[in-house]
C-alpha cells in the first residue's frame, strides 16, 4: 500500500504530505489556529488525493469511481445523475458510454415511461463497486485515526449535521 520510505513514518505524516501536495503549506501543522475555511480546504485536497491514488489502483477515474459507487445503492435515472453530477445529461452521455464499453455499468429504458433511460451496475461493475468501496473507506478511515473515539465520534456527527443541513439549503 504504502512504499518503504512512507512506511517508517505515521500515516498522519503522510497525510500532512498529501495536505502539502494538494495545494497547501498545511496550516495549523505547527500548532498554529486554522480558520475553518482553511481547514476544510485542506481537509477537501486530503480526501481527493486519497480518492484519486485509490482510484487509480482500481484503474478507474475519480469520477468512474464515483458513478460506480452512487449505482450501488441502485438504478438511477439519467437526469438524477446529470443532477447528483453537477453536469447536463448529455455530458453524462460520455460517462456512461465510457463505463458501458469497459463493461461496468449499463442504460436501459425505465418501466412506463419510453423517453427516460436509467442506468445501473453489471456483475462487473458491482465487483469493482465494492472492492472501491472497501477500500476507500479504510484509506478514508485513516486519516481521522489520529483522533481519539470520542472526537472520532464527534467528528462524524459534526459532519452528518454539516451535510444534513447543506440538503435542507439546497
Amino acid at each position: 500500500m504504502y512504499h518503504n520510505a512512507v512506511d517508517k513514518r505515521t500515516r498522519t505524516d503522510a497525510a500532512a504530505e498529501q495536505g502539502r501536495a494538494a495545494g497547501g503549506c498545511y496550516p495549523g501543522a505547527d500548532g498554529a489556529p486554522m480558520d475553518v475555511g482553511g481547514a476544510l480546504i485542506q481537509l477537501t485536497g486530503l480526501v481527493q488525493a486519497v480518492y484519486a491514488r485509490v482510484s487509480e489502483r482500481h484503474d478507474l477515474t475519480p469520477v468512474q469511481a464515483r458513478l460506480l459507487c452512487v449505482l450501488m445503492y441502485g438504478p438511477r435515472g439519467m437526469a438524477e445523475l446529470a443532477n447528483c453530477f453537477g453536469v447536463e445529461k448529455a455530458a453524462l452521455t460520455g460517462l456512461m458510454d465510457r463505463a458501458e464499453r469497459r463493461g461496468l455499468a449499463q442504460r436501459s429504458p425505465v418501466p412506463g415511461d419510453r423517453r427516460a433511460l436509467q442506468a445501473t451496475l453489471t456483475d462487473a461493475g458491482r465487483q469493482k463497486a465494492i472492492a472501491f468501496h472497501t477500500e476507500i473507506g479504510a484509506e478514508l478511515g485513516h486519516l481521522i485515526s489520529p483522533l481519539a473515539p470520542d472526537d472520532s465520534e464527534h467528528f462524524r456527527s459534526a459532519m452528518a449535521k454539516i451535510i444534513q443541513g447543506y440538503g435542507n439549503r439546497a
